[in-house]
């Protein structure tokens, strides 16, 4: 099963890769709108998402809107949310991804009402695929974390039918593409 994710992930994120600059800032604001005009993003006051990295859709026209923002920073094999902005500068982390500082102000799970991830694919069911390091997936499985709502954001190409999933794997609430919003089941 690793080797079959492994290959469905490597051909993705080609595709990726391979978007044209307007292509890829076109279909990342239509996921921007589709999001603004979701009521459940309208009511959260405090959303987790992240930074884009590998041409991942970009998310950051959303920052402007008036919410708390809390983005990842990988602290050995969990992710740390952060406050952003903040009065810390980001800095690039040991993945290459732009993280935010340490010092920053943490954002604690009571506080949470939206989450964001980013997904390599999803498939119809919910089960999303990442980049293989297990962090949204340890972060899903802690009881903590498990009740709040989260959204996929994944270009169109990257909805498929089927993935393979493990037994630790749990499907996200709603997938995000540039042609709407998906309820999964």
């Amino acid at each position: 099963m690793k080797e079959v994710k492994a290959t469905l992930r490597k051909k993705l994120l080609q595709k990726r890769r391979s978007l044209s600059l307007k292509a890829w800032q076109y279909k990342s604001q239509q996921i921007c709108d589709h999001l603004q005009a979701f009521p459940l993003f309208g009511e959260a006051k405090t959303i987790l998402t992240y930074f884009s990295f590998r041409q991942e859709p970009d998310l950051s026209s959303l920052f402007a809107l008036n919410k708390v923002w809390g983005v990842p920073r990988c602290v050995e094999k969990s992710l740390s949310w952060h406050v952003f902005p903040s009065d810390f500068p980001t800095q690039t982390g040991a993945y290459g991804m732009t993280e935010p500082h340490p010092e920053a102000p943490i954002l604690t799970v009571d506080r949470v009402d939206l989450i964001l991830v980013p997904c390599v694919a999803c498939d119809l069911s919910g089960y999303r695929l990442g980049y293989g390091g297990g962090f949204y997936d340890r972060l899903f499985s802690s009881p903590h974390w498990a009740d709040k709502p989260t959204i996929g954001i994944v270009f169109q190409f990257g909805l498929i039918e089927a993935l393979a999933i493990d037994p630790w794997d749990r499907p996200l609430q709603f997938i995000c593409t540039e042609a709407g919003i998906e309820f999964p089941g």
